[in-house]
């Protein structure tokens, strides 16, 4: 059985983690599950002490995740999406996140990324379908990569 001060003392480690950056609740969930040995009934009684104080929030984690993947990483829409529900998080908070990204931002940083990913390619009789690759692997549409690769295409 787990003490009350040893709980007491894990609800302020996760206090200070939680202060320092933003969490899912997932996260903070599997770390107080490691820390309580898999007592579940204990860990979700923390996590939900923290939620009611605001040191986690779904909501903060994903706008935040999204925001810095999208201007940072160069991450599309679709890659913070599916990494978002990897995390745990609710289809409608995701789709809010989604909606607080600039899209004509992402819409240039795509086009950057693209670019220099050309540059690389020159020559390459393959460049098409690498950069085709490349765009949908960094979680943009289709759409929107086969676009920037026919500009591309055409400048050559």
């Amino acid at each position: 059985m787990i003490e009350e001060k040893d709980i007491a003392m894990l609800e302020d480690r996760m206090r200070r983690l939680c202060s320092r950056r933003e969490y899912c609740r997932s996260d903070i969930f599997r770390k107080v599950l490691t820390a309580l040995d898999g007592d579940r009934d204990a860990a979700e009684k923390i996590v939900a002490g923290l939620e009611e104080e605001g040191y986690v929030s779904d909501t903060r984690y994903a706008e935040a995740f999204a925001r810095d993947k999208s201007s940072l990483s160069g991450w599309g829409a679709v890659k913070i999406r599916y990494m978002l529900s990897m995390k745990g998080v609710a289809k409608d908070v995701i789709d809010a996140a989604l909606d607080s990204i600039d899209s004509d931002k992402s819409a240039s940083r795509l086009e950057k990324l693209m670019a220099a990913r050309f540059r690389s390619l020159e020559g390459d009789p393959q460049c098409r379908l690498k950069l085709l690759r490349f765009g949908m692997g960094r979680g943009y549409l289709y759409e929107e990569v086969e676009n920037v690769v026919d500009r591309l295409m055409k400048k050559r």
